[in-house]
């Protein structure tokens, strides 16, 4: 295939699940060969379906998608799927392949070379940390040598030289890539366009441009049609104030007055649909447990993976009312290990205060039932909950409409996010837990849900590998796990 030939295209595309679930709607749209693309778009809107159409996973409802001959993609999912976590390293890259290929072991070691990972391949995935996880998603496209290649949140779990790396190889690589991502630094740096997705219009506008460039022009265009909107709305209200003025005179001036009405409903017909790229949740914050004191958490010792083999260290940290602990180290240590122990209480050398509600962010929201709807999922965690009040958190977190009573499971991975969060203000805890809160999470809800941390007045622990959200947030001391 020459560089710059159309490979995908969508002529007049509409797809939705079911009736009130409407995603595309008579799309047009051209990715041409060698193109690094950004795909954007609200939590929610349908971005991770859009790779499903383009790889044949789904099929429209109206139109076509024409795929250059021959054309092979591959798609670096979001997370592992739950039943691929006991698979063996071996087995996880030999299911992307119809038939069995021998030579799947000195493959496999190139891929993994290319991620920066060692993996021995008779290891179950699931053993393996998030960040790690993530590479191993990255690899099994890989190694499939697709001519398009699709990473939907590559960086979730990444830490810093494991993001720039895979900067280093997007720069570099040759293919045509098209990416979903929340990181606008790792974005700026390969992009050279922006296909957004519209979930008012259900249409995707393609931009030209690096990453910053495009997110600029957008934001334009967003406070031009406010202004717009905000005329119109001016407008329409004085000319209704006419009509009620001049229909009470009687007599003539009654016709005066259907014009206004008139005139004012046009008006209302030009009003646009702001998109909603720009809404972001709202302030909010965490309550802490009532009746806490003292000390809440001591880490006396911990374990850490040290050569892939567990090792245990000693520590010394004590946790108060108030005090917020960050957890550093490199994907692969144990972080997420520690976390969930300390959440279960199977942690060694750590001893919590008697009494105390834990309120606990997974990275791969395992800790959420997905076969319960939002609302189910939200009342299990209060004492006599009432709907109202479950219902008036979760719009503080765009959890709104048909959303409120979808499953868990149906969920974009940024919206399960969201529903996490929502819970930790219902639970009110006395201990707060998060590993990396921010993956998955839309760019704009990241300064607010930074502030509601900073101003949690229990114990944190708190581990992200995203230096500008961390200093957005009151950190007390630091835990380096390497060292």
């Amino acid at each position: 295939m020459p560089r710059g030939e159309v490979i995908v295209r969508f002529e007049k595309v509409s797809f939705s699940f079911g009736v009130k679930k409407p995603i595309l709607h008579e799309v047009d749209l051209s990715l041409r060969r060698g193109a690094k693309i950004t795909l954007m778009g609200q939590n929610g809107a349908g971005k991770s379906t859009i790779f499903g159409l383009m790889t044949g996973a789904h099929t429209p409802e109206d139109g076509i998608i024409h795929r250059a001959h021959g054309l092979s993609v591959a798609t670096a999912r979001q997370v592992i799927p739950r039943e691929d976590l006991a698979l063996t390293v071996r087995d996880f890259f030999q299911k992307v392949f119809p038939k069995k290929v021998y030579d799947i072991d000195p493959r496999i070691d190139k891929v993994l070379e290319v991620v920066n990972l060692v993996a021995p391949h008779e290891r179950e995935v699931g053993s393996f940390s998030g960040g790690q996880q993530a590479r191993l998603l990255l690899a099994q496209a890989l190694i499939q040598d697709p001519d398009l290649l699709l990473l939907d949140e590559p960086t979730n779990n990444l830490d810093k030289a494991g993001i720039a790396h895979l900067t280093d190889f997007l720069k570099n690589y040759k293919k045509t890539v098209v990416v979903i991502s929340h990181d606008a630094e790792f974005l700026n740096s390969f992009t050279q366009g922006v296909f957004y997705l519209d979930v008012h219009t259900h249409k995707i506008e393609q931009y030209v441009g690096n990453y910053l460039d495009v997110v600029k022009d957008i934001t334009a265009r967003v406070e031009k049609e406010n202004r717009k909107n905000a005329q119109l709305a001016k407008e329409i209200q004085e000319n209704k104030d006419k009509a009620n003025f001049f229909a009470n005179k009687g007599g003539q001036m009654r016709m005066v007055a259907k014009r206004m009405r008139e005139k004012a409903e046009e008006l209302e017909e030009s009003i646009v649909d702001v998109r909603q790229e720009d809404k972001t949740i709202r302030s909010f914050r965490i309550p802490v447990q009532d009746g806490l004191s003292g000390e809440i958490i001591n880490i006396a010792s911990l374990t850490v993976m040290h050569h892939h083999k567990p090792t245990q260290r000693t520590a010394k940290v004590s946790l108060r009312k108030g005090q917020h602990l960050l957890l550093s180290g490199p994907n692969g240590i144990g972080k997420s290990t520690l976390l969930q122990s300390i959440a279960d209480g199977t942690a060694k050398g750590v001893t919590i205060a008697e009494g105390t509600k834990i309120g606990y962010y997974r990275q791969d929201f395992s800790n959420l039932d997905f076969d319960k709807t939002v609302f189910e999922e939200l009342a299990a965690v209060v004492f006599r909950p009432k709907e109202e009040e479950l219902r008036r958190v979760a719009a503080g977190f765009l959890l709104t409409g048909e959303i409120f009573h979808t499953k868990i499971g149906l969920l974009s991975e940024g919206q399960k996010g969201l529903v996490a969060f929502a819970r930790l203000v219902l639970i009110k805890p006395g201990l707060l837990i998060l590993d990396e809160p921010t993956n998955h999470i839309n760019f704009r809800h990241l300064p607010i849900i930074a502030e509601a941390l900073s101003a949690f007045e229990g114990p944190m622990i708190l581990v992200s590998h995203v230096p500008d959200f961390v200093s957005q947030i009151r950190i007390d001391e630091t835990l380096d796990l390497e060292k």
